[in-house]
């Protein structure tokens, strides 16, 4: 008889620790209750796919193949025991969802097939993170429901592939990083002085020339040396097709980003005639070792900022109109990035047809120049339907009419393009430069400052300067990974993760449910979803989190 009764009670604490054990979702929904009992998630389990799901049912297919190695049946309709994927009719937030989970069916609802993919992307993490071994298995996820949606539209992670390249296979994972943590934006950075990344038929010198250097410099800025490498890449239409078609099967929209006037280096070398000053030589950075041939035009070894920007004439315009027909052949994404940032003026002060620009349309200098090569740009784009998003420098001489700004240099452009009443984005570098060091002893080179997890946690996109009539302009923001000092993918992932999970809080998690001693306690879990994922991560957050804490 004790025997039995010691049974019971194992057996009801085993229930009641089940029912109440914590549930870690990052990011953390609206809304979660979490209820007893459980819901058993077996090889006998099928996917009910209503009428207008069936791309998010084969979704959730491949990231369970992907993370943890089945498959489930699908089924258009019927009941019982399974997941059911359905659309709702009632008017809700284009990207909420519902999650319910009972003893015999796990629900996902929503009025879209987004809302549906990120209420796929919780469900996703109800499953404890380690691989399923054998055909036969049953998992077990506690009874719940969620109510959830994001708290910014625009929900952005950005990845310069021009100072390091990197292939397509990776890109698509950088892709899934972004859709498991319910990001829906990818800023994709095309060009710069260090090479252009795309295939533009019109111009295959763009890749043939632009797309490789002769070397690159060794350790951090000005280096210690030359590696002397022939260095490249690019990517072709047909593979710039391929990631724009995967990222929209997870519903991640990708903004390309030309970079113009400046940072132009790679585009020039192709097309001298595209600088100021076409025969004069590519300026070598202050303190840098050179490898190969330093005369004429060249892809540039070093990093930072450098003179040679797109003269401002009409065959550059020509030369750009048609480079931006072929990228918005690719992207359908209603935005164009077009840089605008650190473009010096040196050039142009000399430049004795820029001068004539500048007095023939009544500018006041070469700011103004500026402001007129973004606007002309700009009037083509929106000529075919798309808008302008600039670096906060697009401010300088005038704000283009209908631009979006990406405000990079703290929060003021951001501030001063709001009071205009233009869409802000905002990536100041202090909280979302995911390049910065996160810890005060890192172990590897990186570009510097100092940017750990709780500072991207705790950051808030709205200024408290902006009222709320103005808090409606910021769209969201969006974390920067610049690569000089990333050469491969796992530094790229070292370097994101976990700060990239912090964001996707900032971005989606209300401010009254948002909690850093929380998410602080739940880096485990996390870790543990990097390692089912395959990525590699900062392993000591957990202890520069205590640091920051203790201070």
């Amino acid at each position: 008889m004790r025997k039995i009764c010691f049974i019971i009670i194992m057996a009801f604490m085993m229930q009641s620790t089940q029912a109440q054990r914590k549930v870690v979702i990052i990011p953390e929904p609206v809304q979660m209750n979490l209820k007893n009992g459980s819901f058993s998630l077996s090889n006998a389990t099928h996917i009910i796919a209503s009428k207008g799901t069936e791309h998010e049912a084969a979704m959730l297919n491949i990231y369970l193949k992907e993370l943890y190695g089945f498959t489930l049946p699908v089924k258009k309709a019927g009941k019982g025991h399974g997941i059911l994927l359905a659309l709702l009719k009632k008017s809700d937030k284009p990207e909420s969802y519902h999650l319910d989970v009972t003893k015999n069916q796990v629900s996902i609802k929503a009025v879209t097939t987004q809302g549906i993919f990120e209420g796929i992307q919780t469900f996703l993490q109800l499953i404890p993170p380690k691989k399923i071994e054998g055909t036969t298995f049953h998992i077990s996820m506690p009874q719940l429901s969620i109510y959830d949606y994001p708290a910014f539209k625009y929900r952005g992670m950005h990845l310069d592939v021009c100072r390091h390249f990197f292939d397509v296979a990776f890109v698509k994972k950088y892709i899934d990083y972004i859709a498991m943590q319910k990001f829906n934006t990818f800023h994709w950075h095309l060009t710069d002085d260090q090479g252009w990344r795309i295939e533009i038929k019109k111009y295959p010198k763009l890749t043939e020339v632009g797309g490789w250097r002769n070397g690159t410099i060794i350790g951090h800025y000005p280096g210690t040396g030359n590696d002397g490498i022939h260095y490249g890449g690019f990517y072709t239409q047909e593979q710039i097709k391929e990631v724009v078609k995967y990222a929209a099967d997870r519903h991640i929209t990708i903004i390309p980003e030309i970079e113009m006037p400046g940072h132009a280096s790679a585009a020039i070398a192709a097309y001298p005639e595209l600088s100021s000053f076409p025969n004069m030589n590519t300026q070598i950075a202050k303190g840098t070792k050179w490898a190969g041939d330093s005369t004429g035009k060249q892809v540039q070894q070093a990093w930072g900022v450098f003179p040679d920007i797109f003269v401002p004439s009409d065959n550059t315009f020509t030369f750009l109109e048609n480079v931006l027909d072929e990228v918005m052949a690719l992207f359908p994404s209603k935005f164009i990035h077009i840089g605008g940032d650190e473009a010096p003026k040196d050039y142009w002060k000399k430049c004795a047809s820029c001068q004539v620009l500048i007095k023939e349309n009544g500018l006041k200098n070469e700011e103004g120049l500026q402001s007129y090569f973004i606007h002309r740009i700009e009037k083509y784009l929106n000529s075919k339907g798309r808008n302008i998003i600039g670096w906060d420098e697009i401010l300088e001489g005038g704000l283009a009419p209908n631009a979006t700004v990406m405000s990079w240099r703290g929060e003021e452009g951001g501030i001063a393009a709001a009071n205009q009443h233009h869409y802000v984005i905002m990536t100041p570098g202090q909280y979302v430069y995911l390049d910065h060091s996160q810890t005060k002893h890192e172990d590897s080179v990186t570009i510097g400052g100092y940017t750990p997890l709780i500072t991207v946690y705790n950051y808030k996109p709205v200024p408290k300067e902006l009222d709320t009539a103005l808090a409606k302009y910021i769209l969201g923001a969006q974390g920067n990974v610049w690569t000089e000092y990333m050469a491969y993918p796992s530094k790229v992932e070292y370097m994101v993760l976990p700060r990239m999970s912090a964001l996707s809080e900032v971005l989606w998690t209300p401010e009254n449910k948002k909690n850093w001693n929380r998410f602080k306690e739940e880096l485990p879990e996390l870790y543990e979803r990097y390692q089912l994922w395959g990525a590699n991560y900062f392993k000591n957050s957990l202890n520069e989190a205590a640091n920051q804490a203790s201070k």
